[in-house]
């Protein structure tokens, strides 16, 4: 067995073509490019025990070698996965079933009978690979990078496989971050953790390419910091997942939810206060505000206007042929991985990081609730929008953390202030004006609101 982590990142041809002659590649290929044809063919039950299990079987034809292949559950964080690997050299192209034994074979599928699985899908591509190698302060990297295409193929359905891979071979996980972020600094690369099994599975059930991910596990006595990480994450893994799935069917319930993955991604960032001093985290914010710059007027519109959903797909696709999607995600990824927030915050900062989230998150509601001065809008409702940030930043952390609270009547706190959000966002009406001023009353009047501002 060998634990396999690596990124995959998906590319259109133009960019393949881009990434084999690129200037960093070749510098550090110590190989050069390799040519392979690849002939793949996946298994599994007629009731997909294997996909529910998260296991990938798989028999693979490399020019005179056949090689069975067995991938577990592992993990996934962002674009950047890690699981165990089974490989074992065959004499012929048939399946054996004996190399499935408790050593490798998942708990979870002990009762399966093996006899029962049968072909599925085959991906056939054509992988250049070579060997990328250099020294990280004292320490050697080499990762393999693989460019593939090809198509997944399930009966007369069809989808393309064009994605650049890097493998960790020797060296730190972070390396594997660092040279895509410096490769999609110049080309548009989307990190995207759907596997080619995944790629198959779909083309038999669109909606078995899972789009929401497990949330993290956070209690009252969860830091600030961990809590944090967890969340964010999370956030910025959904939101690759669903930009992979909008990419391929453009439902628009898809698109929305990316941007509110953003937004929210957007809101934590700007509510740690001195754990997470505003210059460490400058460049993402930036880059955040510029893409919900462009994506949350046209969501919004397109709440009211067909026209603007029928074209957003075809947007979407020009976005993704643009580096700045793909290099915000690595770098955030990076930014995480390193915890860089926490390298220059004072001691007032790193006590604020530690401290237990549901007393910070009482402090931090009571705080902001306090600013948001809802009896102004109840007065002038007008001037609402002003006050989105900050709606934005208690309602993130409501959604995901209000559990840690003893506080009656979260839920419909959290329901309320979901009210207030959206008509802060609406066009100024008389029937709007009216909303905001009814909304406002209502959160300032649940009895969670008046013990955790009014204290």
């Amino acid at each position: 067995m060998q634990k396999e982590t690596e990124i995959k990142l998906r590319v259109s041809r133009e960019t393949l073509i881009a990434l084999r002659e690129h200037p960093l590649l070749k510098k550090r290929n110590k190989s050069g490019w390799e040519r392979r044809e690849l002939f793949n063919q996946y298994f599994d039950t007629p009731e997909r025990d294997l996909a529910g299990a998260k296991v990938a079987l798989r028999l693979r034809r490399d020019g005179d070698e056949f090689i069975q292949t067995l991938k577990t559950r592992g993990q996934s964080v962002a674009g950047l996965s890690e699981r165990n690997e089974y490989d074992w050299k065959l004499a012929k192209a048939k399946l054996d079933l004996k190399k499935l034994d408790d050593e490798c074979w998942p708990a979870q599928l002990a009762e399966l009978d093996k006899k029962t699985i049968k072909p599925v899908f085959t991906t056939d591509f054509v992988r250049e690979r070579a060997e990328i190698a250099w020294g990280r302060g004292k320490s050697k990297v080499v990762i393999e990078a693989a460019l593939d295409l090809g198509k997944v193929i399930v009966g007369k359905q069809s989808e393309e496989i064009c994605e650049l891979e890097l493998e960790l071979r020797e060296g730190e996980p972070a390396a594997l971050l660092e040279l895509a972020a410096e490769l999609a600094a110049t080309l548009p690369l989307m990190p995207c953790d759907i596997s080619k099994a995944e790629r198959g599975y779909r083309l038999f059930d669109a909606n078995s390419y899972a789009l929401s991910l497990p949330a993290p596990e956070l209690s009252a006595e969860t830091s600030l910091d961990d809590a944090f990480t967890g969340l964010a994450w999370h956030l910025l893994a959904s939101s690759q997942r669903l930009a992979e799935q909008y990419r391929f069917n453009g439902h628009w319930r898809l698109l929305q939810d990316w941007v509110t993955q953003l937004i929210e991604l957007r809101a934590l960032l700007g509510s740690l206060g001195q754990a997470a001093p505003r210059a460490t985290s400058s460049e993402l914010r930036s880059a955040l505000d510029l893409l919900l710059e462009d994506w949350r007027p046209l969501v919004e519109a397109g709440q009211e206007d067909e026209d603007v959903r029928r074209a957003a797909p075809e947007q979407f696709a020009e976005e993704l042929q643009d580096p700045r999607w793909g290099l915000f995600s690595l770098n955030t990824s990076r930014w995480l991985l390193a915890c860089a927030w926490t390298v220059e915050r004072n001691n007032r900062g790193n006590r604020q990081g530690a401290a237990q989230l549901a007393n910070w998150l009482a402090h931090f509601i009571a705080e902001e609730g306090a600013a948001l001065q809802l009896q102004r809008y109840q007065q002038q409702p007008e001037d609402l929008a002003e006050q989105l940030p900050r709606i934005e930043r208690i309602q993130a952390w409501m959604h995901h953390a209000r559990g840690v609270l003893d506080v009656p009547e979260l839920d419909r706190l959290y329901g309320d202030l979901n009210k207030l959000q959206a008509l802060a966002t609406q066009q100024i009406s008389d029937e709007v004006l009216d909303a905001r001023v009814h909304q406002a009353l209502a959160v300032s009047q649940t009895r969670a609101w008046k013990q955790l501002v009014r204290k």
